[in-house]
């Protein structure tokens, strides 16, 4: 998935680029708002992390843009905490809001929360090679075999092939199947994945899960 963070602090800026980067996300930089505007002519973003503070457009303005005519969800950074700048965000779109300084560690768990929610939006049928998923009654075809998953089997194999061939990091992962109680659940995932791979193996599948160390997995279909 591709983040754009849009920060005049080069500090700020770099800081959240090189967390996003170790897990797995494609981060895009503007240092304003009418650079970011320039970048987005020629590529698309799943989620901008947008500081309020800025020369020219402010974070406000950038952000009823992005999420208004652009359809890109946004997460605010500001070094103030008071109600009426939190309306201020909410009101012009934003899907979530924090307060510098802060842990990069919430950081990407917000990132991870708000991505979980666009992702909930993925259409109903989906297509990887000779699998196919219909969401509406939770089946799982492989070729003319229908399968019907655990839930959280479902839910994992659903968002890795709605993303296939893309970086999946375990975060987002995790907190689609497990929602925000997924502390410790790196095993459960390890386990339901390995459960996957046995069952596309074993009915034929002409698609892999594969291991990305350290940053998550990756459908593929096979050659």
């Amino acid at each position: 998935m591709k983040i754009l963070v849009v920060d005049d602090d080069l500090y700020i800026q770099q800081l959240v680029a090189i967390h996003l980067g170790k897990e797995g996300y494609t981060v895009l930089q503007a240092d304003h708002a009418e650079q970011a505007l320039l970048l987005l002519e020629n590529e698309t973003v799943d989620l901008a992390i947008v500081d309020v503070m800025m020369p020219g457009m402010n974070g406000f303005e950038l952000t009823r843009i992005l999420t208004q005519d652009l359809d890109i969800p946004v997460i605010l950074l500001t070094a103030k905490g008071q109600l009426e700048d939190k309306e201020k965000g909410f009101l012009s779109g934003t899907e979530d809001y924090m307060v510098k300084p802060f842990e990069p560690k919430e950081l990407l768990f917000r990132v991870a929360v708000v991505l979980r929610r666009s992702e909930r939006a993925v259409q109903e049928h989906l297509q990887a090679g000779n699998l196919s998923i219909n969401r509406r009654n939770f089946e799982v075809a492989i070729g003319n075999e229908t399968l019907i998953l655990p839930l959280k089997e479902f839910e994992l194999l659903s968002l890795l092939v709605s993303r296939a061939n893309l970086a999946t990091p375990r975060t987002l992962l995790m907190d689609y199947v497990w929602g925000e109680e997924h502390e410790g659940n790196e095993m459960t995932l390890n386990t339901h994945i390995n459960r996957i791979r046995d069952r596309l193996k074993r009915h034929g599948a002409n698609v892999e899960i594969q291991t990305l160390r350290g940053i998550g997995y990756k459908l593929e279909v096979s050659k």
